[in-house]
């Protein structure tokens, strides 16, 4: 059985080098096409962490009212038992004022305000983060039900149009990934089938002396490996490389108020995840073309 595994290796090994012509072929079109998937795997991956930062920023704003705060403990203890519920954070009404002359542009507006301290008309807040954006809506309908809250304040439509624009643009970075995945695999699948054509009468003499279909397609899967791996090598290095350099080209940031992943071990999955997509999308495509071949249903 080793001896058998190990032959299979080393055919597979002789068969690239045996063809190299078509396997460099075969194995620039993976790179170029792991350099893509490289590219927008990186950008994927950092508006999903961008996107993910914007919506764990927003939040619930619960308003006790006028005279009841001191049931905020009895509240936030209601609102926890809430499923969907990820944190709640109380401010008093004189926190409130001090956020709110915060967020004030000038000196002159806070000393304006200051002066309103002593007739604060802020009330208890209660801020309530959710574990996802899509679990808003039903937080918001079970916080109105508790006794003593006055108001719950979401952002209102402009939050959701948010959310799901948020959604849209995780998804359509997942599926243009998966969809540059199923080019890599096509263009493997298609150099391999030439591959097998143009040694029809090898396989024609192996089967006629009785080899067995998984004996003939092996050395072939061993191919389509080694081409994916090869496919895979510079597009793993530019990761890393390209994004050290642009990382460190824009400060860590995004027009200085999103944060890039850091590079390490960020730049080492990516590297790793390309390796193991050209592996992978190396050994389906010769798969899939020597089965259609020898006639074999998957």
């Amino acid at each position: 059985m080793f001896r058998r595994f190990f032959r299979h290796i080393k055919e597979g090994f002789f068969g690239v080098f045996r063809h190299l012509g078509m396997a460099l072929s075969s194995a620039s079109a993976v790179m170029i096409t792991l350099i893509l998937i490289g590219l927008f795997l990186i950008v994927t991956l950092n508006l999903y962490d961008m996107t993910k930062t914007i919506e764990d920023s927003i939040s619930i704003s619960v308003l006790i009212e006028k005279g009841d705060e001191d049931s905020h403990e009895t509240i936030e203890e209601q609102i926890l038992k809430i499923d969907g519920v990820k944190s709640v954070t109380y401010r008093t009404p004189e926190e409130e004022f001090d956020y709110y002359l915060e967020t004030q542009g000038s000196d002159e507006l806070r000393t304006f305000y200051e002066e309103y301290r002593d007739d604060n008309p802020f009330r208890g807040n209660i801020l309530v983060e959710v574990e996802s954006g899509s679990q808003m809506a039903y937080v918001k309908e079970e916080i109105m039900k508790i006794a003593n809250v006055d108001e719950v304040a979401d952002g209102g439509a402009n939050t959701y149009t948010l959310l799901d624009m948020l959604d849209s643009i995780r998804l359509f970075g997942g599926i243009l990934v998966a969809a540059l995945c199923l080019l890599a695999i096509y263009l493997v699948y298609n150099t391999i089938k030439i591959t097998i054509a143009s040694r029809a009468d090898e396989i024609w003499i192996m089967r006629n002396v009785g080899a067995k279909n998984g004996y003939v397609r092996a050395p072939f899967l061993v191919e389509g490996i080694i081409i994916g791996f090869l496919g895979a090598i510079i597009p793993m290095i530019l990761a890393v490389v390209v994004y050290y350099y642009i990382y460190g080209e824009m400060n860590g940031s995004l027009f200085g108020a999103f944060y890039l992943i850091e590079p390490m071990p960020f730049a080492l999955y990516i590297a790793g995840i390309l390796g193991l997509t050209g592996i992978v999308v190396g050994f389906i495509g010769s798969y899939v073309s020597v089965c259609k071949y020898l006639r074999l249903k998957r």
